[in-house]
C-alpha cells in the first residue's frame, strides 16, 4: 500500500482505559480514529473535554480524536465501505479479551474483500488455560483469509505514551501487510515501532516479566538494596527465556524490546502495578487487602500458569516459584528470598 492509502485506513480503538486512549491519540495524528468506550460519561469526556482524568491525569487529547458508546459504529468505523482494509485495537487487559472477541465477531461480516487488522495488546497467561493472548483471539474470532491479527507490545506505560514522551514498541504479526499498516501508523514523531515475525517469543516475554516485576517489588518493599534488584532482572530474565524457548519463542526476542525492555520497565518503574503488588506484599499486607484496594496486576493472575507450563516442559523457574508460594501459600517474603539464596550454586550460562 502507498503511504496515502495508509493514512486513509480508519482505526476502531475498542476500549478506553488508559492504553487504549493513549493508543487511540497516537493513532489519530496519522490515521482517521476512533475509540470504543463502555461508559457514556468517558465518551463525553474525550469529546468535550479532551481528556480522560481518571485514567491519563493531567493529559489533554488530540481534539481530532472521537470516541463513541455505540460498539456496532465502533466496529463499522475500521470497517469502512470496504474499499481498504481497516484496523481495529482491542485496548482490553487479557481477563476481557475473549468476552470482546466474541462480541466483534458477533457484528463481523462473513465476507469482506479487503483485510481487516486486529491488534491485541493484551499481556498474560489465561489462568485456567495457559492461553496467551493469540491463542484466545484464535478461538473466540471467525477464521477468514481477510481477518489478520497481530500482537503489539514492549515496555510502554500508558500515562507517558499519551503525555507524548518517547517509546518503542513492537508488532508482531505473521501478515506483513498488518505490520506495514501499523508501522505507518503508530511510527515517527513519539513512538519507534519495530516488526517482528516471532509472536510467541513477544506474547511470552510480555506476560513472564510480570512475575519477575512482583519479585523485584518483594525485594525492594524489604530493602534489600539495588544489587539484589538487579540480580532479580538478570535472573528473572534467564528464567524468561529458558521457559520462552521450551514453548516456542526465538531466544534473541527475549532481549529485545518485549522481553529485557518489558523487563527493565515494569521491575524498576514507579507506574507498574505489578511492582507494586510487591511492595505491598513485602509491607505485610495480605493478597486480599491488596486486590481489595483496587491495586490489580497481571502478574498475580498468570502466575500459576506460568509456573504449571513450566513443570510441564522441565524448566527450571524458581523465581516463579517463589512469587506463587508468597502469593498463594502464604509464606513470608523474606522467607522466599532466603529460600532462593539457598539454591544449589549452578553455572549461570547453562541453558
Amino acid at each position: 500500500m502507498t503511504a496515502s492509502a495508509l493514512s486513509s485506513v480508519p482505526v476502531s480503538v475498542l476500549g478506553a482505559g488508559s492504553w487504549g486512549t493513549a493508543l487511540a491519540a497516537l493513532a489519530c495524528q496519522r490515521a482517521p480514529t476512533l475509540v470504543w468506550a463502555r461508559n457514556a460519561s468517558s465518551v463525553a469526556e474525550i469529546n468535550q473535554e479532551h481528556q480522560l482524568a481518571r485514567y491519563l491525569p493531567g493529559v489533554t487529547l488530540p481534539a481530532q480524536l472521537k470516541a463513541t458508546h455505540d460498539f456496532q459504529l465502533a466496529v463499522a468505523h475500521a470497517l469502512g465501505d470496504d474499499s481498504q482494509p481497516g484496523l481495529i485495537i482491542l485496548g482490553v487487559p487479557l481477563a476481557g479479551l475473549a468476552e470482546m472477541c466474541q462480541r466483534l465477531n458477533a457484528v463481523l461480516p462473513s465476507q469482506r474483500q479487503h483485510p481487516l487488522f486486529i491488534l491485541r495488546t493484551s499481556k498474560g497467561f489465561e489462568p485456567s488455560t495457559g492461553q496467551l493472548p493469540h491463542q484466545i483471539t484464535d478461538q473466540h474470532l471467525q477464521a477468514a483469509p481477510w481477518l489478520q491479527t497481530g500482537t503489539l507490545s514492549g515496555p510502554s506505560f500508558a500515562l507517558e505514551v499519551a503525555q507524548g514522551l518517547p517509546v518503542g514498541l513492537t508488532i508482531a504479526s505473521r501478515s506483513a501487510e498488518l505490520c506495514q499498516t501499523t508501522v505507518h501508523i503508530l511510527h515517527g514523531q513519539t513512538a519507534r515501532i519495530y516488526s517482528s515475525t516471532d509472536l510467541l517469543g513477544v506474547e511470552i516475554g510480555g506476560a513472564l516479566k510480570n512475575i519477575i516485576a512482583i519479585a523485584c517489588g518483594i525485594a525492594d518493599g524489604l530493602h534489600l538494596g539495588t544489587n539484589a534488584r538487579a540480580a532479580l532482572i538478570t535472573r528473572g530474565l534467564a528464567e524468561i527465556q529458558r521457559l520462552g524457548v521450551a514453548l516456542g519463542g526465538q531466544p534473541a526476542t527475549f532481549s529485545g524490546l518485549t522481553g529485557l525492555g518489558d523487563l527493565v520497565l515494569t521491575t524498576t518503574g514507579d507506574l507498574s502495578r505489578n511492582r507494586q503488588v510487591g511492595l505491598a506484599l513485602a509491607q505485610g499486607q495480605s493478597l486480599d487487602t491488596i486486590l481489595a484496594s483496587g491495586l490489580t496486576a497481571e502478574g498475580v493472575r498468570c502466575a500459576q500458569a506460568a509456573l504449571k507450563l513450566a513443570q510441564q516442559h522441565a524448566v527450571q523457574a524458581p523465581i516463579t516459584a517463589a512469587v506463587c508460594d508468597v502469593l498463594f501459600q502464604q509464606l513470608p517474603p523474606l522467607q522466599a528470598v532466603q529460600q532462593l539464596l539457598a539454591r544449589d550454586p549452578r553455572l549461570e550460562t547453562s541453558f
